[in-house]
């Protein structure tokens, strides 16, 4: 039976959804600016997916990302103000600005990292899924993925070795319909992705990837069955990102006004915040406190980025290796 989600849960929901949103939507800003260096992925129009998922995990959980990240670090309760910084390169950002917007981690928040290797990603949740597996501590791993990793070697040889070996692993596979810029009808060879699971023995779903709720109740299935020892599950959870694949992308590539159309009418939090005021006892006014705080957030986290300092030469060999 699906969890009944109190008044704090949702609100809980919209601020995870929102900050996600406000920090994309100001990262797109200052990026043009050219305060940002290198790449940007944005995750924008994704936020029910992330947030329906992250709000179950322990803090113990580990979560595998991918180059699309940045709502994943937040949703794991990964600290805004040092995303921030470390998207700016900056020597107080969460890895000390030496991985950019594509390899945020945070391990004391279980987040195991952001990645630019495509399919790169469930190898490493099939990992941290047999640690918790071997210790025993009710515990689970949750790797990330687009349409385009699931056509990766890696991917298929991580579903098999989480089949064999009953790992608790739960593969999200967040197909917005574009692997870059190619139309995932002309690159994945079936129609939906969920019905690989098949071939690897582990259960699959389709999920509406901009209902909150849907993905809420499909991970809570699939995290109880991990956890309970029975395996892996595959879920996929359909929607659209609202900015190209990345920062710069001209996106010819998709049909005129369709991005128009995806903010004006299938927008998740939208759709969120019409269902919680209308069904759930969620006030408007609550949400527009909620507004209020995050906005606040994002400028402290930008101010927070643009004033620390970069990391100097006698940094360049720190954290590189560990010794056990």
């Amino acid at each position: 039976m699906a969890e009944v989600l109190s008044v704090e849960d949702l609100l809980d929901a919209y601020r995870t959804m929102k900050t996600i949103r406000e920090f994309e939507d100001r990262v797109h800003v200052e990026f043009a600016k050219g305060g940002i260096p290198g790449f940007v992925h944005l995750y924008a129009g994704e936020e029910a997916s992330a947030t329906g998922v992250g709000l179950q995990l322990r803090n113990d959980d580990q979560l595998a990302s991918n180059h699309r990240g940045h709502g994943h670090c937040i949703a794991k309760g990964v600290e805004v103000k040092g995303m921030m910084a470390e998207i700016y390169g900056k020597k107080t950002g969460t890895c000390h600005g030496k991985g950019g917007s594509m390899h945020i981690a945070d391990l004391d928040a279980g987040m195991m990292g952001a990645n630019g290797i495509v399919g790169g990603g469930p190898p490493l949740a099939c990992g941290a899924a047999l640690a918790a597996k071997m210790k025993g501590t009710g515990g689970l791993a949750v790797v990330f993925c687009g349409d385009g990793a699931s056509n990766q070697g890696t991917t298929f040889e991580a579903m098999n070795l989480a089949t064999v070996w009953k790992l608790p692993v739960v593969f999200v596979f967040e197909n917005n319909g574009y692997a870059e810029a190619t139309d995932a009808r002309f690159s994945v060879s079936c129609k939906d992705i969920a019905d690989r699971a098949i071939g690897f023995g582990m259960p699959g779903q389709i999920v509406d990837g901009h209902d909150f709720f849907a993905v809420h109740d499909a991970f809570e299935t699939a995290a109880a069955r991990a956890r309970a020892g029975d395996g892996p599950s595959l879920l996929e959870h359909k929607l659209d990102r609202f900015f190209g694949h990345f920062e710069g992308d001209n996106q010819n590539y998709r049909p005129k006004d369709e991005v128009k159309r995806l903010r004006e009418d299938i927008c998740c939090i939208k759709r969120f915040a019409a269902e919680v005021t209308n069904s759930h006892g969620v006030s408007a006014e609550q949400l527009n406190e909620i507004d209020e705080e995050i906005a606040v957030l994002i400028d402290d986290a930008v101010a927070f980025a643009e004033n620390s300092p970069e990391p100097g030469p006698e940094d360049l060999m720190t954290d590189v290796y560990i010794n056990y």
